[in-house]
């Protein structure tokens, strides 16, 4: 019986990785095909990693996302620390469980109806869809993560720590500027990390609340897709994928370093 598990178990998570990694896999793969076709390998190739290179309007594309990632990550940011710090610090049990539920519903709703109640929003008030309304609507779904991890984070903050600096004669802003701030540090670097991943990556709000001259690279990459996969998009997608890796690592790095 021991003999079996020891075999059952490796060979079930094994499979779990290789059904989550294998198509991926087979994306970067395929990246470098030398054919435009993806259906058969013809050799190996970095034209398709070139081609991006020269590819003005997926240029244009990259940079709208880079600036409203860079913008929405600022804002909401800086939004729900304030908000987390509030609700920690100001609400009762009671309260707090209402604000809870609330703060929850951006996660829990379906991205199609806050992508249609966000547009139908910016209609009524007049604002013209651009780059401000992708930042407005990224920031409005993505706000929530950061109060939830920032919240975790005092959560398992010892609040006789802020007690004994405001007894030693700290006022409140240097209680939190020398004490609580260091502690919530890494809940706030790696929320920021993972609205920047959420907010470069959005494709389904963003494709609703995008105006003229506004395309995202994921609104671009899925114009391409219509007209047919190939190693351009392949390649585009590997890079996009190895840019999120990455600031997945630095993340979990920041945060264990900021620990210790």
């Amino acid at each position: 019986m021991a003999r079996r598990s020891d075999i059952l178990l490796p060979a079930c998570w094994v499979s779990v990785l290789a059904f989550l990694y294998l198509p991926i896999g087979i994306l970067i793969l395929f990246s470098f095909n030398r054919s435009k076709l993806t259906a058969s390998w013809e050799g190996f190739t970095f034209d398709w990693y070139l081609a991006l290179a020269h590819n003005g309007p997926l240029l244009s594309s990259l940079w709208n996302s880079l600036v409203v990632a860079a913008a929405t990550t600022a804002i909401a940011t800086l939004l729900g620390t304030m908000a987390a710090y509030a609700i920690d610090r100001g609400l009762n049990r009671r309260q707090e469980q209402l604000v809870d539920a609330i703060i929850h519903l951006p996660i829990i709703i379906p991205e199609i109806v806050i992508a249609a109640s966000l547009v139908i929003f910016f209609g009524l008030i007049g604002l013209r869809l651009s780059v401000v309304t992708i930042v407005l609507a990224h920031v409005a779904f993505s706000i929530s993560y950061v109060i939830l991890t920032v919240r975790s984070r005092l959560a398992g903050m010892e609040p006789a720590l802020e007690e004994a600096a405001m007894d030693l004669g700290a006022d409140e802003w240097t209680t939190f500027r020398t004490v609580t701030l260091p502690h919530i540090l890494p809940g706030i670097v790696s929320s920021g990390l993972m609205v920047f991943t959420l907010s470069i990556d959005d494709y389904v709000i963003t494709s609703f609340v995008a105006g003229v001259g506004s395309t995202t690279l994921p609104l671009s990459i899925y114009s391409m897709v219509k007209q047919g996969v190939t190693p351009e998009i392949n390649a585009v997608s590997s890079l996009l994928l190895v840019g999120t890796l990455l600031m997945a690592g630095v993340a979990q790095r920041l945060s264990h370093t900021l620990e210790e």
